[in-house]
């Protein structure tokens, strides 16, 4: 069977005649005869009971009729559906992002991608950048808004696109917030001042880039943090604050997430700046991916005044 003769099925059903069927599809009545003789041989069923006056569907022609006409719909979008997955258009994309990112550049390259292409579907894993980089090099996600640096037994395999960097800032409890006598409230703080807190962070084993940068940033002050808990989640960490069990260095992006009992302050030292890229294999890029790169290039940026710190 093929679809031709599908098309046969459908137009004699709907006609109830092999004549005006055959007038209807430009061809001959016997040919069409033929083709239906051998669909119905195919199926194993017979579809039309035939008199000389009329033909009429059998119990098994008026069950498979909607199917049949399914499936010839669905044959008729296939060459549209192509020009859509080969321009991106449609098709699934999985992404991976760290929890930072869910307070920042998350959102709002959701909302342009989905307006963009609203017909591709979104897969999302939220997860640290050890675990996205592991799912990568499986083929479980196709990219990843992470934090580098990209490890370099991966460089060849992997390609990064800076999308966003934004300042550090100290997350304290609320009842800390006068610590520093000489910073009105709202007004920048010295590190300095914070010293003797302990520091909520994550497990170095799950971002090393970020304990480093974190941990640079006491150690340009001739400081040694003292580490009072660990998380691997962002909420978790700002959670800890909140409960007085330490102080955070978080995105300022995280001053969107908003906890009671924790209060966001600007460093008044030049802050190390902390990055958010997008990452993924560089020998897979699909035209949805491409679609995705294209829409994170446009949204891409860096606060005004902020300089990246090596």
């Amino acid at each position: 069977m093929d679809l031709r003769q599908f098309r046969y099925f459908v137009a004699v059903a709907e006609e109830r005649h092999f004549g005006r069927a055959a007038q209807r599809l430009s061809m001959t009545q016997p040919p069409l005869s033929q083709q239906i003789r051998a669909l119905e041989a195919s199926l194993g069923a017979p579809l039309f009971v035939r008199t000389n006056r009329s033909v009429e569907l059998t119990a098994v022609g008026r069950q498979l009729l909607p199917e049949v006409r399914r499936i010839l719909a669905d044959a008729d979008a296939l060459p549209a559906l192509a020009q859509g997955l080969a321009h991106g258009e449609v098709g699934t994309l999985s992404l991976g992002f760290v929890s930072t990112a869910d307070y920042g550049i998350l959102p709002p390259l959701l909302r342009e991608f989905g307006e963009r292409y609203p017909r591709v579907r979104l897969q999302l894993l939220e997860a640290t950048s050890d675990v996205q980089v592991e799912a990568l090099m499986d083929g479980r996600i196709d990219a990843g808004l992470f934090i580098p640096p990209v490890p370099a037994r991966y460089a060849n395999e992997l390609s990064y696109l800076p999308i966003v960097r934004e300042p550090l800032m100290l997350a304290l409890p609320a009842t800390r917030d006068d610590v520093a006598a000489d910073a009105p409230p709202g007004e920048p703080v010295s590190l300095a001042d914070f010293a003797d807190e302990p520091l909520v962070i994550f497990p170095r084993r799950v971002a090393p880039a970020f304990y480093d940068i974190i941990m640079g940033c006491y150690a340009a002050l001739g400081l040694t943090p003292r580490v009072g808990q660990e998380a691997i989640q962002m909420q978790t960490i700002v959670s800890l604050v909140s409960a007085g069990m330490g102080v955070a260095l978080v995105p300022q992006s995280l001053c969107h997430l908003r906890r009671t009992g924790v209060t966001y302050r600007a460093l008044r030292e030049t802050s190390t700046l902390i990055e958010t890229g997008l990452l993924w294999r560089t020998a897979e890029v699909t035209p949805v991916l491409e679609g995705f790169l294209e829409t994170a290039r446009g949204v891409a940026h860096t606060p005004p005044g902020a300089t990246l710190s090596s």
